[in-house]
This record gives C-alpha cells, sequence and structure tokens, in this order.
C-alpha cells in the first residue's frame, strides 16, 4: 500500500509527487499521457510569474515562496527553470489590473514603478502603448519553462523514490475503511491518502466538484519578431494588458521560439469532453491575436511560427480550490486554476504534501477552501 498516490502528473502533481516523495512517503503517481505533454494546461514552453498579482494582493505570499521552491528546484536539478524579466501589468488607469497591480505592491512593501505609455514605449522598444495607457512594472517578474520543470520535478521525485507511471488511465476511485482504491485500465492500486490534480479531467474524477470546473479552450501563438533585438528576454519584460479588445498577456523571445501573445478565455469556447478539445489552428484564432500584436506590438507582428491549443479550468469566481474533497476526507484536491495557476505549482505540491501529513498549512488558504459561503456564491454567479 502507498502512502498517498497522486492522479495527473502535470505541474500541480508532479510538483506534489517531489515535495511528498521529499518528505520521505511511498508515493505513486499516475499520468494518463506521457510526462510532459500537449494535451492538457502545462505545455507551450513558458509561463509568467509575477509578485505584483492583480487578481488579489493575498495571492503574493504564496508566489513570494513559489520563487523559493523554484530557486530550489533549479539548485537540485541543475536546471535553469525560471527567467527574470520584470514584469508589466497594463491597462487604463482605473483598469482592475493597474488597480489591483498596484494595490497588490503597495500591501506588500514590493518594489514597483508606475509609468505611463510613453515611458513604456521609449524603455521597452517592443512595446507600443497608447498614451493614455498606464502600467505597474515590478521588476522580480518573468517566466518559468513549463514542461521543464515538470521534467525537473518526475527526475527529482523519482530519485527520492517516487513511482511515476505515465499512459496510465485512472478510471475512477473509491473509498473502504482502511484505504482508497484507484483502477486504472490494468490494475488497482491502495494508498492511505489520495491527491487529485488532474486538471480538466476533475470533471470525470469527481462529480460533485466537476460541476465547478468548467474546461475552456485557449490557444497561444508565437510570432517571427521584425526587430528581434527588441523582444529578448534583456529587453521585453513579460505582461499582463487589459485592453478594449480584451485581455491579453505575452512573453518575450526565449530561444528563438518567437514573440508569444494569448488572449485570456480566447473566444470563450467551452469544452464539454476535453479529450475531444479542438487543437486545430483556425483563421478566426488568428484574427482574435493578430489584432493586439499589430496594434500594440508593431515590431512582432511578422508570420505565425507556431500556435498551440490548450485548456483553462475555471472556477465560477476565477479562484483555485486547494482544499480536502468534499465525499472523502483522505482525499484533496488541487483543482480550477482558471488560466493563471502555474506559477504556483511548486508552493501547491508543498501545500498537498502537509494535507496529506495532516499538517497545518503554511499559508492562509481560506480564499481557495469549499467554504458553504464559497460554494453559495458560485450558485450566485452561474444563476446570473
Amino acid at each position: 500500500m502507498y502512502d498517498v498516490i497522486v492522479i495527473g502528473v502535470g505541474g500541480m502533481g508532479s510538483a506534489t509527487l517531489f515535495h511528498l516523495a521529499a518528505r520521505g512517503c511511498k508515493v505513486l503517481g499516475l499520468e494518463q499521457f506521457s510526462i510532459p505533454h500537449t494535451l492538457g494546461s502545462s505545455h507551450g514552453s513558458t509561463r509568467i510569474i509575477r509578485l505584483a498579482y492583480s487578481e488579489g494582493s493575498d495571492y503574493v505570499p504564496l508566489v513570494r515562496d513559489a520563487y523559493r521552491f523554484w530557486g530550489e528546484l533549479e539548485d537540485i536539478t541543475g536546471q535553469r527553470i525560471l527567467h527574470v524579466t520584470g514584469g508589466l501589468d497594463i491597462g487604463a488607469a482605473d483598469s482592475w489590473v493597474v488597480r489591483g497591480s498596484r494595490e497588490s505592491c503597495v500591501r506588500n512593501s514590493l518594489e514597483f514603478e508606475g509609468l505611463d505609455g510613453g515611458e513604456v514605449n521609449r524603455r521597452f522598444p517592443g512595446y507600443r502603448l497608447d498614451g493614455s495607457m498606464q502600467a505597474i512594472y515590478q521588476p522580480d517578474g518573468g517566466y518559468l519553462r513549463s514542461e521543464a520543470a515538470i521534467s525537473a520535478y518526475v527526475e527529482a521525485a523519482t530519485k527520492r523514490g517516487a513511482g511515476v507511471l505515465s499512459n496510465t488511465q485512472v478510471l475512477g476511485w473509491e473509498s473502504s475503511p482502511t484505504s482508497i482504491k484507484v483502477r486504472t485500465v490494468s490494475e488497482t492500486y491502495e494508498a492511505k491518502r489520495l491527491v487529485i490534480t488532474a486538471g480538466a479531467w476533475i470533471t470525470r474524477l469527481s462529480q460533485r466538484l466537476g460541476h465547478w470546473c468548467s474546461p475552456e479552450r485557449q490557444v497561444m501563438i508565437w510570432t517571427s519578431p521584425l526587430d528581434s533585438v527588441a523582444f529578448q528576454p534583456s529587453r521585453f519584460p513579460v505582461f499582463t494588458m487589459k485592453t478594449p479588445e480584451g485581455h491579453y498577456y505575452g512573453f518575450p523571445d526565449h530561444d528563438s521560439e518567437g514573440f508569444k501573445i494569448g488572449k485570456h478565455h480566447h473566444r470563450r469556447q467551452r469544452v464539454d469532453n476535453p479529450d475531444q478539445l479542438d487543437r486545430e489552428f483556425h483563421e478566426e484564432d488568428e484574427a482574435v491575436i493578430r489584432n493586439a500584436v499589430r496594434r500594440y506590438f508593431p515590431r512582432a507582428n511578422g508570420h505565425t511560427k507556431r500556435a498551440v491549443a490548450c485548456m483553462y479550468t475555471n472556477t465560477p469566481d476565477g479562484h483555485f480550490i486547494l482544499d480536502q474533497h468534499p465525499d472523502e476526507p483522505r482525499a484533496f484536491v488541487a483543482a480550477g486554476f482558471s488560466g493563471h495557476g502555474f506559477k504556483f505549482c511548486s508552493v501547491v505540491g508543498k501545500l498537498m504534501s502537509e494535507f496529506c501529513l495532516n499538517q497545518q498549512p503554511s499559508w492562509e488558504i481560506d480564499r481557495f477552501r469549499l467554504t458553504d459561503k464559497r460554494l453559495h456564491d458560485w450558485r450566485l454567479l452561474v444563476t446570473r
């Protein structure tokens, strides 16, 4: 019998495996695809990490420690995962992106600068913002190499004794008085505790939680910069940007892959079956993103080098689920990361290990619990 079984070995699951194995647990990770893979929510080379958190200043203590844990992973594996470029939160002066970012910096005593659009353009020539736009620049922002991070965590976990099975589909799980049994296509495994980090597939592993987790198709593209120097990581901060056209995010040209950009909630395409996600790149996908490239990043408006579809898994309020499973006190869930979760993988893995070991969480996580009030608020949100 295992101490813990982890279902789903993507960003969150790989970090959970590592933290459990590092603390001496006998742990098994089960992944239905290869590790890493391009069918879920963690592929596409890079993910933003930032301390200036417009989604809520109470995220900052978690992401601050996430930086520390990413650094520890780099030290353990000798691989570079984190690239610091600085980060810009951009929008109208009264937009929630700018106001929230500024508030987050002030409340948490973070170093930052307030810049107008012209100042951004002069300092970072890859940008061409409207003069009326405002930005919060925070020098600690940057990006993580997402697939490399997953591979590094799995490698570090297996070196500490973790078992990992890829291409192993979980059919279901059930409780007994003495254990939790997890059924796969070929075998049944038993453990004292269970962690579910299955991304969009949470809808199949927990009917109650799946009701509150809505997968959505998301598309990212990489363009060939017309001015390659302006989009080098040393010259171009990562960004999140609220404009009249939508809410965009983007990255410098990492390793000559191109300028990467996406639009949050892309075309708002709900995914009923994650196995049947439309992975083709369509003219409509190009148009959604290309308009922003032409207007705000004209020096990046070269041909499309690459395009990738992935998934968000959204909760009604856009905040994560980090809690005990509502139907089984020995099972724990990390789900519903709503398009902004990857940066937290390193700290979520530690939190899941604390749950499994019956330890008090190291962070204040009430916002992410499945409280009666939160569920009530969700019901109001989905019936509007």
